[in-house]
């Protein structure tokens, strides 16, 4: 046996061994090797492979985690330092990036406003209501749902974030469709930038702004997704004998009183509804509110400031009426809204006083008439009533709708001047 095969075998004990009888009953010498030896040399390979694994492992994170932060850095800014490398500065320079709800209520904010209004019942109660209503144009105008100032005998605006507070005059309204636009003696406000419903989709983000409750929560953002589009329902006004039906967005992003007449937008901040209308509470069901679409009230919006001589073409700039009667015309009355108790009430202005040897006197109009209809426009209020006089001038006649004792009849007025008191 030579040395190198002796050296395999080193470790070999020897020991004398004695047979007695046949030696074909002799065993083989069997050569046991030393176990400690081969589980050294094991567990060496162990950690020599833990050793290798870990080098080569930092090496590919370091690679991935600094090729990853390296490209946000394109999207946050060049100059901003590794998270890795924290021995040049201790303080992580990568700013947080503001969701879309939090840049939608910094846009869409400042241009929801809240609107207050004071009415008058048959019996001379003052009742105050609230809603909320989007400036569209940076001269003052703004459009809201016709319900928030119907009846109002005044009507004042907050702009949101400020303590102004200006009176608002009526500029034109359709009520079937519940929108109007009224104004404001106030130059570069914020404007709302108006969006497409059409391209509204199931599943979208909806994000609500107005002004739930009135004034104390003045600016409550609310989100949710848009639950359904193109919903149409139907709606009866007060008097119970006119229902219109509306197309609206279904929302569950809350839409509670005083939210009325507000903003519902998307996430590029884009008006695609003015929020309307929340089930009644009587269905037991929650999170369905509805908004009428923005593509709807663009229309509304388009022929109302052009029934009164307004240019708008950019939705940014405007002009005032040069109505021939701006100066006002009068019927010969002292009245103010008629302003039911339920439902199935009368709507129109109720006639307090006649002037003597008036239009309206010569016409037979009588104290506790009331008036429903001017050259059939439906009075809704004496703002209404008010701006529709300033239309005529003294000697036009007009034809007036009226409700006495439970009958209705029409008569013809000619209007006079109008008094300067």
């Amino acid at each position: 046996m030579d040395s190198n095969q002796y050296n395999e075998y080193n470790d070999v004990s020897w020991r004398h061994v004695s047979h007695e009888g046949n030696l074909d009953d002799c065993s083989t010498i069997k050569f046991r090797s030393n176990k400690r030896n081969a589980r050294f040399k094991g567990f060496l390979k162990g950690v020599a492979f833990i050793l290798v694994a870990a080098v080569s492992g930092g090496a590919v994170a370091y690679y991935v985690v600094d090729t990853k932060y390296s490209k946000l850095s394109l999207v946050y800014g060049q100059n901003n330092p590794s998270m890795l490398d924290q021995s040049k500065t201790n303080t992580p320079s990568v700013d947080i990036p503001k969701n879309s709800i939090t840049m939608v209520a910094e846009t869409v904010g400042p241009t929801v406003v809240g609107i207050s209004n004071k009415l008058e019942t048959f019996f001379g109660e003052k009742t105050n209501g609230s809603g909320s209503g989007i400036i569209f144009d940076k001269k003052g105008y703004i459009v809201t749902n016709y319900h928030v100032i119907q009846g109002a005998e005044k009507v004042t605006v907050k702009l949101p974030n400020t303590s102004r507070i200006f009176d608002a005059k009526f500029i034109g309204a359709e009520p079937s469709r519940d929108i109007a636009v009224i104004k404001i003696d106030a130059d570069s406000l914020p404007v709302a930038k108006f969006g497409d419903s059409s391209k509204v989709k199931t599943g979208d983000i909806s994000i609500a702004i107005g002004n739930p409750l009135g004034d104390e929560f003045a600016g409550s953002v609310t989100a949710g997704i848009i639950s359904g589009v193109n919903r149409n329902i139907s709606i009866q006004d007060r008097t119970g004998k006119v229902t219109t039906r509306y197309k609206v967005l279904q929302t569950d992003a809350a839409i509670n009183p005083g939210n009325s007449g507000g903003a519902l937008c998307n996430e590029a901040g884009e008006i695609i509804g003015i929020n309307s209308l929340k089930l009644d509470a009587d269905e037991n069901v929650e999170g369905i509110g509805f908004a009428i679409t923005i593509n709807d009230v663009k229309d509304i919006v388009g022929k109302i400031m052009a029934a009164v001589n307004i240019t708008d073409k950019s939705n940014t700039t405007t002009k005032p009426s040069t109505d021939k009667g701006q100066s006002g015309a009068d019927i010969g009355i002292q009245g103010r809204s008629a302003v039911p108790e339920s439902d199935s009430g009368v709507k129109g202005i109720y006639v307090e006083e006649v002037v003597p040897n008036s239009g309206a006197s010569q016409a037979g109009i009588r104290p506790s008439d009331i008036i429903m209809e001017i050259d059939k426009v439906r009075l809704e209020s004496k703002i209404q009533y008010q701006e529709l006089l300033k239309k005529y001038k003294a000697g036009d006649t007009v034809t007036c709708r009226i409700w006495r004792n439970g009958r209705e009849f029409t008569v013809k007025i000619i209007l006079s001047e109008k008094s300067s008191k």
